[in-house]
């Protein structure tokens, strides 16, 4: 864990905020709304998805394969939607739900596009 951190922490500013936004987003936040469902399941599937990300991490290192770790979110992100639409008023659980849709959309994006380089044959690490 303490390496892949360390390697994390390589990456440029830019990448570091948009892990800083879905860390926030998906793990800091569900801690505030661990009584509901939707809380509990954001961060079952950031704990699968870290197991899977530290699995690939200490077989392959740091490569674009990585991105697999968000696979939970695949389910994850319509339901979250469907509680979204359930959900009235414009209180915090309201704007953290549509938070989470919204970040791993686009960072379900960027893995798939990650993960097909991949598998096309960019196989070194990201970070130098």
């Amino acid at each position: 864990m303490i390496n892949f951190i360390r390697t994390v922490l390589k990456m440029p500013w830019p990448w570091l905020v948009w892990l800083a936004l879905l860390i926030a987003a998906n793990g800091a936040m569900p801690l505030l709304f661990i009584g509901s469902q939707e809380g509990r399941m954001v961060i079952l599937a950031g704990m699968v998805g870290a197991a899977i990300q530290g699995y690939i991490f200490r077989s392959k290192g740091f490569v674009r394969l990585l991105g697999i770790g968000h696979l939970p979110w695949v389910p994850l992100v319509p339901w979250l939607w469907s509680r979204f639409l359930q959900v009235h008023g414009d209180g915090l659980f309201r704007y953290w739900l549509l938070s989470v849709v919204v970040l791993n959309t686009l960072s379900l994006i960027i893995d798939a596009v990650d993960v097909a380089r991949y598998l096309s044959g960019d196989k070194e690490s990201t970070i130098e």
